[in-house]
């Protein structure tokens, strides 16, 4: 692991492992699936690894200001850590969070602060958090979309973005599928494995 991601991980499980288990046992597992990118990130790996383990750190209850939680993470490595500026971004931007940010109300703050990252960073970090379900088990894109919904009911605002995004994190999650599946193809046989599929069959 490389500087920058144990960095991440010694800050996210500062801020999550004690007072939110759950959210740390999903962060876990959305570095973990970051890091299996490797094979079609190159040399942005260890960057989307580090924004993996630091996609959530906003619901930490030391970081809440806004409530929503990549506005207020963002914020927390801008300001506090003086990350670098394209891991806020990512953070910031996370899995469609333009969406919910314009459902609250904070979409022109969280536009204005964090510039969108690269189409291909923010496609691969979406496949992390969309294949990992709550409790850091693995899951279909659509499973994982199902789950979200079903945690919250039709009136509230994650729903709501949810049910927008949704074409939007099923179509980035089916980039990263696919571009995983030719690097497998490339690579010799005995390096293959197996990769959870972004859409069930």
């Amino acid at each position: 692991m490389t500087q920058t991601a144990a960095w991440a991980e010694h800050t996210a499980r500062r801020l999550l492992a004690e007072p939110l288990p759950r959210r740390w046992a999903h962060t876990r597992q959305v570095a973990a699936a970051a890091r299996t990118l490797a094979p079609v990130l190159g040399p942005d790996a260890d960057l989307v690894t580090a924004a993996a383990w630091l996609h959530d750190i906003g619901y930490a209850p030391a970081l809440a200001g806004t409530g929503f939680h990549p506005l207020d993470g963002a914020r927390y490595l801008r300001d506090t850590e003086h990350a670098e500026g394209l891991l806020c971004r990512l953070v910031a931007h996370h899995s469609c969070a333009q969406v919910e940010a314009d459902e609250r109300g904070l979409g022109a703050d969280l536009a204005r602060e964090f510039a969108p990252a690269p189409g291909h960073l923010a496609d691969a970090l979406i496949y992390c958090d969309m294949t990992t379900g709550p409790d850091g088990q693995r899951l279909h894109v659509d499973q994982r979309l199902s789950e979200i919904l079903a945690r919250y009911g039709p009136d509230d605002v994650v729903n709501r973005a949810i049910t927008r995004s949704a074409p939007l994190l099923a179509a980035a999650a089916a980039r990263v599928t696919r571009q995983l599946n030719q690097a497998r193809c490339a690579a010799p046989r005995r390096t293959r494995r197996p990769l959870v599929p972004a859409a069930a069959p």
